[in-house]
């Protein structure tokens, strides 16, 4: 293992931790991470998964505005931000024409090292290991609770849907997981009803499954039937010209299934609630 530590100072009012960075030889690829130590041993470990042609520290810098960071202290959680291979994941889409993915990326042996190191050095509590994803980082958070179950609590996915039954190459577990979802039905990239991702002229990440299909899935995996509980989130910001829906599965046998419909939603983040304290109030939950 080869290891880069270098110091970030935050400057962000949310945040005054230090941020720090690492990587670790993954098949012959340095693998880089950020991360935010907690206060305590036994912290609650969330990764914070960027999308496609992102990476850590823009990831982080969005989020901070969210907040998370904010509570971080308080709550005892361990904030990691790994980057993806050449700015992409090899995610769960056969198709796709990403580097990560036409190279074959163990992503699996990437996050698996990750928690090996954070377990060794800060001693986090691995029965409470959660995964937040945007977008592309929603498609690598599926494949986690897809591929190596055993290894997360609860993930949440944003503009994102699960790969349609032909652009799937993930071989699943099929272990029910909390699961929350948040789609917007105006969405051009990831299409609410399902269908193609582009991203641009050069970049297919092929089809996928609509988000009711997506719901459907997690749902039936964690033995739910009929139809979920429907609320109306309050609509904080008449302005932006989104409202939002709630629709749960939930029992106290089974995971907590849940999708926030953004009405008028694009490939963008919604106003009404701050997604990432959603996303924490959620694991908290689960």
């Amino acid at each position: 293992m080869k290891k880069l530590i270098f110091f970030l100072f935050v400057s962000s009012p949310f945040c005054q931790a230090q941020t720090l960075a690492d990587s670790i030889l993954i098949e012959n690829h340095h693998r880089s991470f950020y991360f935010i130590p907690a206060p305590k041993p036994k912290a609650s470990l969330v990764f914070v998964i960027h999308g496609s042609q992102g990476d850590g520290q823009i990831i982080r810098k969005s989020q901070a505005e969210k907040k998370l960071e904010g509570i971080a202290d308080a709550e005892n959680i361990f904030l990691v931000y790994p980057n993806g291979y050449k700015r992409y994941w090899n995610e769960c889409r056969k198709t796709a024409n990403s580097a990560a993915n036409m190279e074959n990326i163990n992503e699996e042996a990437f996050f698996s090292q990750m928690l090996d190191y954070f377990k060794t050095k800060y001693d986090i509590n691995e029965k409470k290991v959660f995964a937040i994803g945007t977008s592309g980082g929603g498609h690598m958070a599926y494949k986690l609770a897809l591929t190596m179950p055993e290894k997360f609590r609860a993930i949440s996915a944003f503009i994102a849907n699960l790969p349609d039954t032909n652009n799937l190459d993930c071989s699943e577990k099929r272990i029910a997981k909390p699961v929350m979802i948040v789609n917007g039905t105006a969405d051009e990239i990831n299409p609410y009803n399902g269908g193609e991702v582009k991203l641009g002229p050069k970049v297919n990440l092929g089809f996928v499954r609509s988000t009711d299909r997506t719901l459907n899935y997690w749902s039936s995996l964690a033995g739910y039937k009929g139809s979920p509980k429907m609320e109306t989130v309050p609509d904080r910001d008449p302005k932006d010209g989104k409202t939002m829906e709630k629709y749960t599965y939930k029992s106290k046998r089974k995971p907590e299934i849940t999708l926030f419909k953004v009405i008028g939603g694009k490939h963008d983040y919604p106003n009404d609630i701050d997604i990432y304290l959603e996303a924490w109030a959620f694991f908290k939950r689960n």
